[in-house]
């Protein structure tokens, strides 16, 4: 499962999605209701956003049309 959300670069929009196991595992809970879903993902929006613009700078694109995939590792290797 993940999370939908969008970067904005310009005038264009980036797709992004992160796992649901990855917002899980950054505030150490099991699994997360769906319904609690938005508000985790709004307490882990800087540093979800952080993540998702060093992928993007590094062209670490995924998928097509190109995006952004968030995942557990990418928030344990430092950036």
């Amino acid at each position: 499962m993940v999370v939908l959300f969008s970067m904005i670069d310009g005038e264009k929009e980036v797709s992004c999605a992160i796992s649901t196991s990855a917002m899980d595992e950054m505030e150490g809970v099991v699994r997360a209701r769906a319904g609690e879903r938005e508000a985790q993902f709004m307490r882990l929006r800087e540093r979800i956003e952080v993540c998702a613009d060093g992928k993007y700078q590094a062209s670490e694109l995924e998928g097509a049309p190109a995006g952004i995939i968030l995942r557990s590792i990418d928030f344990r290797k430092q950036r």
